[in-house]
């Protein structure tokens, strides 16, 4: 490897090491305290935790959903529910502008998620103002459901809102945790013309973790079970997963 690029390794292990290492600091000074009462809260009652993103932000919903060491009473909530569950057509998740910034799919993809009252709402976007996802937020909390919002404080007060309400999903949110990221998402400048080193989907995942990790920790803390998963490579994993599973029957959902 050239001794450049050797560089540009480094510099970008420096920009994603020093954000996680921000990201605990933080959590260990108490800053993920209240959102993760409320995963806990609605966990420990019975309830399910939807997590919603779109475009790269969707890795994060895939964080908080279905995987090993996760909470299982969890949702994953895609734009592609409202071609595959609800009256759209597959065109739509193709076409321009992309059907994430188009608010009017909100209410669709909303009517998609089987929600109850006690569920919780975990939403992830970058930039914070794409109209889909600012529309689910607005749904939920009209609907009675708390809202996390994982989103870039730095990009979103740089640029203006999509949806017609004019709101950001931190202004809608009951919690908002900072992902850390830059404005434009892209942390090396000093590669080419463009910035490269994406750092949003990495943070955005180590909250996610962050947020489990506390969840479970708070609900043994109560001396209540924390529903998780055993990675269904591991023998006896499926019938672990399917048993928990089955409490919540079609209020989870675990497609492909």
């Amino acid at each position: 490897m050239p001794s450049d690029s050797r560089s540009s390794v480094r510099d970008y292990e420096h920009e994603v090491l020093g954000r996680l290492r921000r990201l605990s600091d933080m959590a260990a000074d108490g800053g993920l305290d209240e959102a993760t009462a409320l995963v806990a809260d609605c966990v420990g009652s019975g309830g399910v935790v939807h997590a919603f993103g779109t475009g790269h932000s969707e890795a994060f919903a895939m964080e908080v959903a279905g995987r090993a060491g996760g909470l299982i009473p969890t949702n994953r909530v895609a734009l592609r529910d409202a071609v595959l569950l609800g009256d759209h057509g597959i065109d739509e998740l193709y076409g321009r502008p992309p059907l994430e910034r188009n608010p009017a799919i909100a209410e669709d993809l909303f009517a998609t998620i089987p929600r109850q009252e006690g569920d919780l709402f975990v939403i992830a976007s970058n930039s914070g103002v794409n109209g889909s996802v600012v529309g689910v937020a607005l749904l939920a909390k009209q609907h009675g459901h708390p809202v996390i919002a994982v989103t870039s404080l730095e990009h979103t007060a740089a640029v203006q809102p999509k949806h017609p309400s004019g709101k950001r999903l931190s202004e809608v949110a009951d919690v908002v945790l900072d992902n850390l990221a830059p404005y434009g998402d892209a942390t090396l400048t000093s590669v080419g013309d463009i910035a490269v080193g994406a750092v949003s989907s990495l943070t955005s995942a180590y909250l996610a973790q962050l947020l489990t990790v506390g969840a479970a920790q708070l609900l043994a803390e109560r001396g209540q079970e924390a529903p998780l998963y055993v990675s269904a490579n591991v023998p006896g994993g499926d019938d672990h997963n399917h048993a928990l599973e089955a409490r919540y029957g079609e209020r989870i959902r675990r497609g492909a």
